[in-house]
């Protein structure tokens, strides 16, 4: 005959949170349920190691889970250690009591700590109550003198509990839901869940009748025991991709986390296709259940290219397991996370120079972005960068690292010039005098490059300079010869000064330039011309106003001409100063509306090709 139990006091308020409150998601019961099962199967396997006498010891462990849409209920099997009936009262009568807490101090005071267990029963078991108006528990303990058990409930008043015969050992939670529930008494949708949330548990889960989870949870084997095809396989069923990864990180830690994490780079990377921001597909598990598959601060947003999972047993979860009580704990996964995967970067560029040129080729706008927003990691991603460089062949790139090595003597700054391409870098103004005096110089083709130097700011104990800042004298030797008197000189830069008006700030005499007749400088002391250009890209009309410097080449064929042209042919004269101050800005880009330029080209020519008289 079934016992009446009362639930304690407080059990209606905690019915009431735990299926109003407690979780986001109603589908979080069937992970509670079948990690309770594998909790359970785990401890049968315990018992069994320990040389224990357990009940029906030839019964394999299983988790079978069977649908009913006609009847509306769902029934969850294990084949696990399975409950006394004071074990049903102390395990199912409270919620605040955790069975899995109470097992792992009994491991603890035994000095053993091997069994993997999930979850804290007592709670995850009435997660159950979000979508039953009844559950019926049937078990029967692994200890062999115990006979087996029922316990029923509606959530609301309490339980009874009654003998139930002959029954196999294991647990059965029979769960008659309710009518906005039916959903999940669909088989579809209970394996879209499982599968979800279970899939890499260890022990068999069967959905009437058909094993589900086939795929191994692979993270948590030793990386030298696992074949490259099972990676593969792995990778193909986590990341949806057809092809094979182009880098895999697969590490064990202890300190200052327990931590298994099997991280995967994709060959291409899906922004570059003009496709909409990726998210972060590494999933967050803790012994090999789901907890959330988009973990928010699991990793920095620049790393948001990866794939993979992360699996680590220190998570204190909230009883729900949905949410994570300490973010500070989070943020340990975090540079735990990332400083692994940056030194796993620094070692395959060292050791695998060709795959590492293929992911920067890919990858390298995540990185700069990352040196951008995230300071902790800025030195680690400097090095990471790369770039050709007067130094290196075309298409062939250095690091900061290597450029410091073969820096000369007494050079105190790593200089950069920012260009479309090689062949403008090497014919650009601002290269003339670093040409001359044989000092290495990077170029840098991406846009964003040197906003990423000016946050970078030093690498290798070096200051970064662009070359357009950088006092370089190009030095005598390397200046032509018939150049303008310093007194001639002079005079042509005030005269310049006076035509070009308000379009300058000043105009100097340069010792930078050898081919270049003029060049632009800006006069701000912290933005180059190519900030100036990029930052008004992206719409800032914030922008110090100051009108840049042109500095003048008093050797150039075109400025001597100039200066003898400024007392002859002064419409001449104006015309050709005006295009050399254009052609500057051209070589800066800096030129926003050519119409007037061109307008000016045209009477040039007609004033060349003007027949003299």
């Amino acid at each position: 005959m079934a016992e009446r139990h009362a639930f304690q006091a407080e059990i209606q308020q905690l019915l009431d949170i735990v299926i109003h409150s407690l979780y986001t998601d109603r589908e979080i019961f069937i992970r509670e349920l079948i990690s309770n099962a594998a909790d359970a199967c785990e401890r049968l396997r315990f018992l069994q190691a320990s040389g224990q006498p357990v009940y029906q010891p030839e019964l394999p462990l299983v988790i079978k889970v069977k649908t009913d849409a006609k009847e509306n209920t769902i029934t969850i099997t294990d084949t696990g250690v399975g409950m006394s009936e004071a074990e049903l009262v102390e395990n199912l009568g409270t919620i605040a009591h955790s069975g899995t807490k109470a097992f792992i101090k009994q491991l603890a005071a035994e000095k053993r700590a091997d069994a993997k267990l999930i979850g804290q029963f007592g709670v995850g078991f009435y997660s159950a109550f979000m979508v039953a108006s009844q559950v019926t528990v049937i078990s029967r303990s692994a200890n062999p003198s115990e006979q087996g058990w029922k316990w029923i409930s509606e959530g609301a008043g309490g339980y009874e509990i009654e003998p139930a015969g002959d029954v196999p050992r294991g647990t059965q939670v029979i769960l008659k839901l309710k009518d906005d529930a039916r959903e999940f008494a669909q088989a579809v949708t209970l394996r879209r869940l499982i599968q979800r949330y279970s899939n890499f548990l260890q022990y068999p889960i069967e959905l009437d009748g058909e094993r589900l989870n086939t795929v191994q949870a692979i993270w948590t084997r030793n990386k030298n025991e696992i074949k490259d095809e099972e990676y593969q396989e792995f990778y193909r069923y986590i990341g949806h991709d057809t092809e094979p990864p182009l880098l895999r990180l697969h590490f064990t830690a202890d300190a200052p986390l327990a931590i298994h994490a099997l991280l995967f780079v994709p060959r291409q990377n899906w922004e570059s296709f003009g496709f909409i921001r990726t998210e972060c597909a590494v999933s967050l598990y803790c012994k090999k259940v789901l907890i959330t598959a988009r973990p928010k601060g699991l990793l920095p947003e620049w790393l948001r290219f990866l794939k993979g999972v992360v699996d680590s047993e220190d998570l204190p979860l909230n009883i729900s397991r949905e949410t994570m009580q300490d973010t500070a704990l989070v943020q340990k996964l975090n540079q735990a996370l990332t400083g692994r995967f940056l030194k796993f970067l620094e070692k395959t560029a060292a050791d695998d120079p060709a795959t590492y040129e293929k992911f920067y080729v890919e990858y390298h706008r995540f990185l700069k972005e990352g040196i951008i927003n995230d300071p902790m990691h800025r030195e680690a991603l400097g090095k990471l960068l790369r770039f050709e460089s007067s130094a290196t062949e075309a298409g062939k790139t250095t690091s900061l690292g290597e450029y410091a090595k073969r820096m000369q003597a007494d050079q105190k700054h790593i200089y950069y010039l920012l260009a479309s391409s090689r062949e403008a870098a090497e014919a650009s103004p601002y290269y003339e005098a670093f040409k001359a005096r044989k000092i290495e110089v990077l170029f840098l083709y991406d846009a964003w490059d040197e906003f990423v130097m000016e946050h970078l700011h030093e690498a290798e104990g070096r200051t970064l300079c662009a070359a357009e800042k950088a006092d370089i004298d190009a030095g005598e030797d390397a200046r032509k010869q018939g150049a303008l008197s310093e007194t001639d000189a002079k005079e042509l830069a005030q005269w310049l000064k006076e035509t070009l008006g308000s379009k300058v700030n000043e105009v100097r005499i340069s010792k930078r330039l050898i081919e270049s007749p003029a060049v632009l400088v800006d006069s701000d002391q912290i933005l180059t011309t190519g900030m100036r250009r990029l930052l008004k890209a992206v719409g800032r009309d914030d922008l110090p106003s100051d009108k840049p410097h042109l500095e003048i080449n008093p050797a150039h064929p075109v400025i001597c001409r100039l200066a003898k042209a400024r007392n002859e042919d002064r419409e001449l004269a104006a015309l050709v100063a005006a295009q050399i101050f254009d052609n500057a800005c051209v070589a800066a880009g800096l030129l926003e509306d050519s119409r007037e330029m061109l307008k000016r080209l045209n009477q040039l020519m007609e004033k060349v090709m003007t027949p003299k008289t």
